[in-house]
């Protein structure tokens, strides 16, 4: 192993050390905060309602330019800042600190633990409210296995972007790249929706994330088959849905993770879901053998520790 491979790995595992002492600070100085300021700041000064779709297009197109730039820029700054202070040791702590800010298990898994718990105690209402921070569908009329299908899809898809997706890329690219990667996921769900407003706009913002997601969100997919398993969940249905109903999401990326997980609990994800008033259909990923139930946001957030553990020991390894 290189000394890079070996500094990588350690930094990617103390990284993930911290996430799980800390969590993910709400703070204004936030990296991802003071990245979502940047974007609405270069919108505010280029996004016209009356530009042709192609300005808007190029307008986009040099809002995502600018981020990535200035991201990656800072990353590499803050990764040779040992050179500058002398003290490789710190500087390895600073890039930890950093990555960690880029990654969120923690959070992730609170999230879903406080879901859990409000339905075992049946606080149903609390739940609606509470679910509704983690997902943009209309939550307020959700019974019980509908709060635990929007819980258990943000998990297994945030597990890519939140977890594996920034990891990968620190692996391969150091801390520039990693930031550049988070700087190009938090565009996307600020500009790339598919809507009047951003449809041209946040077009260039929206295919940079699904290319970046492209190979992390099929590498999330072998990893929560590896964690099945492990976990004595059902490995093979997990491959079987994975390899049925991925491609069936609308996200190029996204059905990969929820496909397989669906898989594994022998569960079904996807269905009807409301915004805004109006409804639309996802399609199914796995099947309804089991009624979706409380335990189910347990099982996969072990999934996502057991994926994100395998992936920081595959990377230690080779």
């Amino acid at each position: 192993m290189s000394d890079f491979d070996s500094y990588t790995a350690i930094i990617a595992l103390t990284a993930f050390f911290v996430d799980m002492m800390i969590g993910d600070p709400r703070s204004k100085f936030h990296p991802v905060v003071l990245m979502g300021n940047l974007i609405s700041l270069l919108e505010r000064f280029l996004y016209n309602a009356d530009d042709s779709d192609k300005t808007k297009l190029i307008k986009g197109g040099l809002l995502t330019s600018i981020v990535i730039a200035v991201s990656y820029i800072i990353g590499l700054g803050i990764a040779n800042l040992y050179e500058v202070i002398d003290l490789k040791a710190i500087g390895i702590l600073i890039e930890a600190l950093v990555l960690s800010f880029m990654i969120s298990p923690r959070s992730l898994a609170e999230a879903g633990q406080e879901l859990h718990h409000l339905l075992i105690i049946g606080d149903i209402e609390e739940a609606r409210r509470k679910v509704g921070w983690i997902v943009g569908r209309d939550t307020d009329k959700l019974d019980e296995s509908e709060i635990v299908r929007a819980t258990v899809e943000t998990v297994a898809e945030n597990t890519v972007d939140g977890i594996i997706s920034p990891l990968f890329f620190f692996m391969i690219g150091g801390l520039p790249l990693a930031i550049a990667y988070r700087a190009a996921n938090t565009m996307d769900s600020m500009i790339g929706y598919k809507n009047d407003k951003y449809i041209y706009f946040g077009r260039t913002a929206a295919r940079l994330d699904d290319v970046m997601n492209y190979i992390p969100a099929r590498l999330t997919a072998l990893l929560f088959i590896a964690s099945a398993t492990i976990l004595r969940l059902d490995y093979k249905n997990a491959i079987a849905m994975m390899k049925r109903d991925a491609k069936n999401h609308p996200s190029p990326n996204g059905g990969y993770a929820e496909a397989t997980v669906a898989g594994a609990l022998n569960i079904r994800l996807g269905g009807y879901n409301s915004y805004f008033g109006k409804m639309s259909f996802r399609e199914y990923m796995g099947d309804p053998v089991e009624v979706l139930a409380p335990q189910h946001i347990m099982l996969t957030i072990k999934m996502m520790y057991t994926a994100t553990i395998l992936f920081l020991i595959v990377n230690c390894i080779f």
